[in-house]
């Protein structure tokens, strides 16, 4: 059976200028193998909060990064955080699955309700090693050691866990096991604007074999209400330097005017790599009415299995400390200092 499926609007050309009085959340993941691509995945992350003044100068409220390694079967092995997390050590032998979030309150209990940026980096590991496989099918002719543990994993059901993993998606075979169809990417402009150096935090050039998960969340009050533009974008660097995507999708928001809840939402889906993904991007409006410091959870409530995203998904739960973000546009929030650069 066919499924009708809303088109894709291709990759946003440039982040929106900051507006005065915003607060923009800006993350990265860099992705790379620096012993080889059996040894594991090195994990680099950065994130930065910065606060947009109505005189349009700028101030870095806080600056947090971690590098950690995870196995070729996403066990954690280790991590290190700037500024250093008392605890965080205890994260070595986590799988950096669907439960390393109970692993994580585990080893650094409070640090989710803190909502600083060095919560959304280790969320993240979770799904940045998970979309980390795809630069097999990128360099793989290139990288003859991949054929090996490819040819050792066995087929996995992947139906029903996404909207692109439903029944009859082109993604699957009968059996619901992946049907191995090229997935569909789209070369994408650099993620900062050069004519605006503050709008993003630092980013790391990549090696030559690298893939970069990265999240931005803008922030500002309009006609009493917060207002939210997030991006989400997952990319790859193919030989010869070419940048694709696999993901990408914008979100805009608003919330009720005590700035506690959703009052609208709606999903841009930019680049995706089956037809059938776009079918979660309408279902987002079930998260209306949500409390967004509840989002981590609400999101999974609502927007389960085929209605949802794995991405589009981990893109909503990031709105959760926008309350957090929010705070500081009424004043300095009590955890701003200078941060590490930026």
């Amino acid at each position: 059976m066919e499924i009708a499926s809303p088109r894709v609007q291709g990759p946003a050309a440039a982040p929106p200028a900051r507006r005065p009085g915003s607060v923009r959340r800006t993350s990265t993941i860099l992705m790379t193998w620096p012993d080889g691509i059996l040894s594991g995945v090195r994990l680099t992350g950065r994130g930065r909060d910065l606060h947009t003044l109505p005189d349009g100068t700028a101030q870095v409220l806080r600056q947090d990064e971690i590098v950690a390694h995870a196995s070729p079967d996403r066990t954690i092995q280790w991590v290190t955080s700037n500024p250093s997390v008392p605890g965080l050590s205890r994260l070595a032998g986590a799988r950096a699955g669907g439960r390393l979030r109970g692993a994580l309150d585990e080893a650094v209990p409070g640090l989710r309700t803190e909502g600083a940026p060095m919560y959304l980096l280790l969320d993240d590991l979770a799904g940045a090693s998970l979309i980390a496989g795809f630069i097999w099918s990128r360099w793989h002719d290139r990288l003859p050691d991949l054929s090996q543990p490819r040819s050792v994993l066995a087929p996995r059901t992947m139906q029903g866990i996404c909207s692109g993993f439903q029944p009859g998606a082109s993604s699957l075979n009968p059996d619901g096991t992946m049907s191995g169809i090229p997935q569909h990417n789209t070369e994408v402009p650099p993620l900062a604007d050069p004519t605006d150096p503050l709008g993003w935090h630092e980013l790391d050039s990549p090696p030559e074999m690298a893939m970069r998960r990265a999240r931005r969340i803008d922030v500002y009050p309009h006609d009493g209400r917060l207002v939210l533009d997030a991006m989400f974008r997952d990319s790859c660097w193919e030989p010869g330097g070419r940048e694709i995507a696999v993901h990408e999708y914008q979100l805009h928001a608003t919330t009720n005017p005590a700035g506690s809840e959703l009052a609208s939402v709606l999903a841009v889906a930019r680049v995706l790599p089956y037809d059938e993904c776009p079918l979660a991007a309408p279902n987002v409006e079930r998260l209306v009415g949500a409390p967004l410091a509840g989002l981590r959870s609400e999101v999974l409530v609502r927007l389960p299995g085929i209605l949802g995203c794995t991405h589009l998904n981990d893109a909503l739960r990031a709105l959760a400390e926008v309350p957090i973000l929010a705070a500081a546009m009424v004043g300095v929030s009590p955890r701003a200092h200078q941060g590490h650069g930026g």
